[in-house]
């Protein structure tokens, strides 16, 4: 089974949409300041984003609070067409243990973190329902560690769930991680070690022991 180019699917939309005029609505969920700089300085040129700041798996409640301080400046300072909105989803960290249970030992990257993706995307997916914005989708493609077949997986289910359209993307195509290095350097943005959960945290400092 081929896989599917998710950065072609993206750019045959944009091409659309600037031929037809059309700046949508755009739900974007953000797992972070420089995941989501690259990806806000691209596609805010077509549409009209809303940053949702959901993340119940970061630990702990000081690095969640930075991240969203993060977030919330770079929002303020970096230069787009479309202006951004943000907001700041539930910090229910419950959620993310109930779905980790039995799957606290996976190696970042498994079937732990799928869980991670659906339970972020399913909340983007609801408030993109209710808000009745024309799409949803999140910055986690961005990432070198990220599954983006998965993740858009899991997105074009949620999208027939919840009757919203889903963006397929791969940020990391065109060289966008590249990018929000060095956009994470040019507006001086904390870059976190590590993912966010607890467990990937005690993973890194295992590997940094070591």
């Amino acid at each position: 089974m081929n896989k599917i180019n998710y950065q072609k699917e993206l750019d045959f939309l944009i091409e659309s949409l600037i031929n037809n005029k059309k700046t949508p609505t755009l739900l974007l969920h953000s797992c972070c300041a420089p995941c989501s700089s690259y990806v806000l300085e691209y596609l805010s040129k077509y549409f009209k984003i809303s940053i949702l700041f959901y993340n119940p798996n970061i630990y702990p409640m000081e690095e969640y609070s930075r991240r969203v301080a993060e977030q919330k400046g770079l929002i303020s300072s970096l230069k787009v067409k479309n202006e951004i909105r943000f907001i700041e989803g539930r910090y229910d960290t419950e959620n993310f243990y109930n779905i980790s249970k039995g799957l606290e030992e996976e190696k970042e990257g498994g079937s732990r973190c799928f869980k991670c993706y659906e339970l972020r995307l399913k909340e983007a997916a609801i408030i993109a329902n209710e808000e009745e914005y024309d799409y949803f989708t999140t910055t986690l493609s961005i990432s070198p560690h990220k599954n983006a077949q998965k993740l858009n997986e899991i997105g074009e289910n949620l999208s027939q769930e919840y009757n919203v359209k889903y963006l397929y993307s791969d940020f990391k195509k065109k060289e966008g991680y590249k990018r929000s290095i060095e956009l994470s350097n040019e507006y001086n943005l904390y870059r976190q070690d590590y993912c966010g959960c607890v467990f990937s945290k005690n993973e890194r400092m295992n590997s940094i022991n070591k």
